[in-house]
């Protein structure tokens, strides 16, 4: 498996997420794979959850198609296992709190650490709650990415000294969904600049990119573009058969963030 670290080590890094059971859990498997070869170097894996309260109406529906076909914590486990036979790009989860909690920490770090995942996102955990989670995953070697978002400039300091895999910047206020570039907040780049004063970790940004051009542009100044929205609006649109538009989408947006 190639490491968070390698994902962006001499190169900006196209960071893809869709949510796993949407449309059905066999078709996330192959979405995964056609985002691989499509050049994603970090690929986030979303654990369905009932209120993905930092999600924009696109992966909310994604969420509720995912949980009408009852899928469960264990079966993305499953499925994560089943890739890592043939994809070797990291693998991040993307959930809420209340689902490792549920889960129980050790229980679920574990698993992430024997089926092949080396992070996990948690947007509703706070920085001032994070410890305990972040405890537990060190014993498995599973980073807890920070987000840093661009109203919290007092605290990006405190945030990114101890953050560790890559830093996810929130591009704008609000919930997940595709932006025009001039709804992002217009400090990112001075953002971007403030975290690396104080950490080497790599910086990422997400909400709202869903256009080469927008992944270019922030890639000039971060280390990496996150598109979730983007993906899962082709998912919805094609169903069952959304390969040749992901793979040709993700190739798009990837190679934009390689630009020159």
């Amino acid at each position: 498996m190639i490491s968070i670290q390698d994902a962006f080590d001499h190169k900006k890094a196209f960071i893809a997420f869709i949510t796993a059971g949407d449309p059905t859990l066999d078709k996330t498997k192959d979405y995964i794979r056609e985002m691989a070869k499509a050049g994603a170097d970090l690929i986030e894996i979303g654990i369905p959850f009932s209120d993905p309260i930092a999600e924009g109406p696109t992966i909310q529906n994604a969420n509720v198609r995912a949980l009408k076909h009852n899928v469960t914590t264990d079966q993305v486990f499953d499925l994560v296992k089943d890739l890592r036979q043939d994809v070797t790009v990291p693998f991040c989860f993307m959930t809420y709190c209340n689902v490792v909690y549920h889960y129980g920490y050790d229980r679920f770090f574990k698993k992430c650490q024997e089926v092949g995942v080396q992070g996990i996102i948690i947007p509703d955990l706070p920085y001032e709650e994070c410890q305990e989670a972040k405890v537990v995953a060190k014993n498995y070697d599973i980073k807890v990415i920070s987000m840093i978002a661009p109203t919290s400039k007092e605290r990006v300091e405190m945030i990114a000294k101890e953050s560790e895999g890559f830093i996810y910047l929130v591009s704008s206020m609000g919930v997940t969904g595709v932006r025009d570039q001039g709804s992002f907040a217009n400090n990112l780049e001075d953002i971007v600049a403030h975290i690396k004063s104080v950490t080497d970790v790599k910086v990422a940004v997400g909400f709202g990119i869903h256009e080469p051009k927008q992944a270019y542009e922030i890639t000039r100044f971060a280390d990496g573009a996150i598109v979730g929205s983007g993906i899962v609006n082709l998912i919805a649109k094609y169903g069952d058969h959304a390969d040749q538009a992901v793979y040709d989408y993700v190739k798009q947006m990837s190679d934009a963030t390689k630009a020159e």
